[in-house]
Parts: structure tokens; sequence; C-alpha cells
């Protein structure tokens, strides 16, 4: 039996529908005669599920829930064996990622989500799903569907993380990545490639970056507050600059990594010499702890308010320090996380990160 319920919920994990399916098993067109068209169900009660019209914000290592109610109308009472499956969108709704299916109180969670994906039901209409230990990569917009009998109705809700975007260039140079590159290196700051619409938000915020960089649909655009002639033109309003898509392999840019809240702490280290590269990582690790990555420096700085008006390395060595109140001899008057680049002498102090 265990068995048989397995093969049952994979079968319902692998039925693909890339498009809203009101229409396909409860649903009959006709005519009425006057050139519109009727909707007819088969057995006079209709299937219809919910979901928040608003996106759902949180944040990495958080618990979420991401509400699916559904009903009929007119309204029953009889008890169905309701079956539910969750799956994660591509923005442009062309691939499905596998969450969560159930049947009845049996449910099975898939790949990154298991033994984080839960379904959270109160009630007997409740289809919900709780994720628990919230990853950066979870950000995005999620379909709950709902099938009873031969009826199967779904709606999308969106999850979004809050969390900050910051450009980045390796030390290479400008301009030096090309679009798989540009996915790798935001990993390794621990930080994923941005999509559209966490650039817009930073944008909202205040994010002014005049160099182009990549985004995870693989166009390349970039965020301009005050609008100046090497970034566009003097007569264009604000907004966001678009390349459009470019060649993953041959086009070469920045990128514009997105982080999160950090599960973790990040602390300065000094030494009366201040140290090499080599030394601040051991430095930390003597500490109980790693160098900090660009991410962990940039998720500190937003979210903790970290401020420091010394300079210290990274792990990708580079050398830079925040500063949430700015003040004399700590570089702008606006807040921001200043950069010296990627020196190849010089000796520093260290910004380290421990995990909670």
């Amino acid at each position: 039996l265990p068995l048989l319920l397995e093969a049952a919920l994979l079968r319902l994990a692998s039925s693909y529908h890339p498009f809203y399916n009101g229409f396909y098993y409860n649903h009959v067109m006709n005519d009425n005669g006057n050139g519109h068209e009727k909707v007819v169900d088969f057995n006079g009660v209709r299937l219809v599920v919910e979901t928040s019209k608003d996106p759902i914000y949180s944040f990495s290592g958080a618990n979420v829930t991401l509400p699916c109610h559904f009903h009929h109308e007119p309204d029953s009472e009889t008890k169905r064996k309701i079956r539910i499956k969750w799956s994660k969108l591509r923005d442009d709704y062309t691939k499905e990622q596998d969450v969560l299916v159930a049947i009845g109180k049996t449910y099975m969670a898939f790949g990154d989500f298991r033994g984080r994906a839960h379904l959270h039901r109160t009630g007997q209409r409740e289809a919900s799903l709780l994720i628990s230990d919230v990853l950066l990569q979870d950000d995005g917009k999620y379909r709950c569907e709902v099938i009873d009998g031969l009826e199967d109705e779904s709606d999308v809700v969106d999850l979004r993380l809050r969390g900050i975007v910051f450009p980045y260039q390796p030390p290479r140079g400008q301009y030096s990545l090309n679009f798989h590159e540009a996915e790798r290196v935001c990993q390794e700051q621990g930080a994923l490639i941005a999509t559209f619409h966490q650039l817009f938000q930073a944008w909202s915020e205040g994010l002014d970056w005049c160099n182009a960089g990549w985004l995870a649909d693989g166009t390349v655009q970039y965020p301009i507050r005050l609008p100046r002639k090497p970034c566009g033109g003097v007569h264009l309003a604000p907004g966001i600059r678009s390349y459009g898509p470019r060649h993953r392999h041959l086009h070469h840019f920045d990128v514009f990594c997105f982080s999160s809240t950090l599960r973790g702490d990040v602390f300065y280290l000094e030494h009366p010499t201040r140290m090499t590269l080599e030394e601040a990582k051991q430095a930390c690790q003597d500490a109980g702890a790693e160098i900090a990555k660009v991410g962990h420096l940039y998720s500190a700085w937003k979210f903790h308010g970290l401020d420091r008006c010394d300079a210290g390395w990274l792990a990708d060595g580079s050398v830079r320090y925040p500063i949430a109140k700015p003040r004399a001899n700590c570089g702008p008057a606006e807040p921001g996380v200043r950069s010296f680049g990627f020196p190849s002498k010089g000796r520093f102090g260290v910004f380290c990160y421990k995990e909670r």
C-alpha cells in the first residue's frame, strides 16, 4: 500500500499544466445562440481555488505560509478526497518545479523542498503550503492546484524575499562575465543572480548604478535614479535601462546579485600591523569563523546596520567597508558599502562571518 500511494503521488506530480487550467476537466463550452459561450459544469458544482492576490514577503532562514483555500459553488458539505499539488513556476509560466503533492492526509515533497515543505491545513478547505528555513532560491511564483475527481482548478501566489541587490564585477575588471560566470560569482558571494523585480525594488529604494549587469532571465539592465549623459542621456526619465536579452555565452557584462538576511553575524577583526589576505583568512578561522563574502557584508549593512569606517578584506580578495551613518573621512555623504577594489598588495583588517 505505501508503494502504491507513493506511485500515485508521483503520477500527480508529473501531471503538467503549463497555463491556467480551469477548462481542462470540469467545464463544457456551449454556444447559447447569441455568439457567446456559456459554461456548463458536469455535476452542477464548480470548484473554486483562491490564493493571495498580494505578494507574500519573507526572508532567508524564516518560515513562511503560502495561503491557498478552495470551495465549491454552490456550497457542498459532501466529503471529498481532494488531491493537491504545489509547483514553483518560472516568471514566464513556461516551466514548473514540483514542490509538493498530497492525497488526503498523505503528502510528499520534492527536490530542495524535501523536509522543508509541508501542508498547512487548519480546515477542510485549506491547502496552504508551509515552507520552513526559506532559501534564496525559494523566491518566485507558486501554483496551488486542487483536483476533485474530474475537476481541476488552480491559482498562483507570489513569494518575495526581503533582501538587497548589489552590483558585482570580479577582480579581472568591468564587463568580463558571461551569463553563466555571472551566476557562479553571485553564488560564490553568498547570493543569487537578481531577478528583474528584485532590481526594480532596489531601484525604487534608491539604487543608482551606471554599469549594465546580467539578471536571472538573461537580460542585461541597469538602474538609474539620476539621469546623466554617460548613463543613457540626461533627457530620459529615471528608471531601469535595458539592453534586452543577450547571448549567454558570447556577451560579457557585470552582474546584479541578490542576498537576503543572514543566518549569522559579520564582525571586524584588526591587528596592530594589519594583515595580508591569507593572514586575514587565518585570523577568521582562529576566531571560529570564516572570512566574509561580499553578500554577507551587504546584508549585515542593510539588515543589521553594520557601520565600520575601517577597510577590511573579504573572501573574493576585495577590500570594502560598510557605512550606515555617513560622516567625515568615511566616504560619500550617502550610506553604502565602500570599495577599495582588489589590491594586489597592502595590509588591512578583515570582516569575518560566523553562523549562529
